[in-house]
């Protein structure tokens, strides 16, 4: 899956999932921009990506980060012709002990990131003549996840953005997919009480979770011109966990 001559864009890049995407995108032969708050790791990965990767500050929950990082990637590359929108946050809590100010932030990151990084970067890729849009939701959205109340409804969102944004789109040649990985070794999942990560092992057919690498094939299928009449679809990535309709 070549990607040559293509300007992608990965928010979330500087970790896990997002990381990966960036530097499969890069071998693909993509020139990638990782948008990321850790700006420490953002400069790592783009330092491991060599000349096909730049790291730029980006928070998705902040309207004004957006649009400054949407800019500063259009006066480069005019247009992005794959955006991949990998930033993701979440924390392992019962609902009845949640604080508004944590649906607030778990919201504005896992549904409004998305909705602002598209909104950011369409019109542009409109003028071009087409593009990729690539959301990263999760399994939780799918079929929900004990201690993922919040954080199941906005990704379930996302599902949803994905599958309407679609449907507008495709007459303007942007495909708009959506990856759904289960459990993956990220950060995220390591922050998880042990016991939940080896009851979630356990439960997955394949008996391990999934490598970064393993969704961000799925991510660079959606990204690629091998992908050019699949639009509005869901992938799960889960080993079997989630053998669901």
């Amino acid at each position: 899956m070549k990607l040559d001559g293509k300007t992608a864009v990965v928010t979330g890049g500087a970790s896990g999932i997002g990381r990966a995407t960036v530097l499969a995108l890069a071998a693909a032969g993509a020139r990638v921009v990782c948008g990321d708050l850790d700006e420490a790791g953002g400069r790592a990965v783009a330092k491991e990506g060599g000349g096909a990767v730049e790291y730029l500050p980006l928070d998705v929950a902040d309207a004004d980060s957006v649009s400054a990082f949407a800019e500063a990637v259009l006066e480069r590359s005019g247009h992005a012709d794959i955006v991949v929108n990998g930033a993701g946050w979440d924390r392992i809590e019962p609902f009845l002990d949640n604080a508004p100010d944590f649906w607030d932030r778990v919201v504005a990151i896992n549904f409004l990131g998305p909705v602002r990084v598209a909104r950011a970067f369409l019109p542009a890729m409109i003028e071009a003549g087409g593009g990729k849009i690539v959301n990263v939701s999760s399994d939780a959205g799918r079929v929900g996840s004990l201690g993922e109340t919040i954080y199941a409804g906005a990704k379930g969102g996302v599902i949803a953005f994905t599958k309407s944004l679609a449907r507008e789109m495709a007459r303007h040649r942007i495909n708009v997919n959506c990856v759904c990985p289960g459990p993956t070794d990220t950060p995220l999942f390591a922050a998880q009480p042990e016991k939940m990560q080896q009851a979630l092992t356990r439960a997955i057919p394949f008996r391990r979770i999934a490598r970064p690498e393993e969704v961000a094939d799925a991510i660079l299928f959606f990204a690629s011109a091998r992908s050019d009449y699949v639009t509005g679809q869901v992938l799960s990535v889960s080993g079997g966990l989630t053998m669901v309709d």
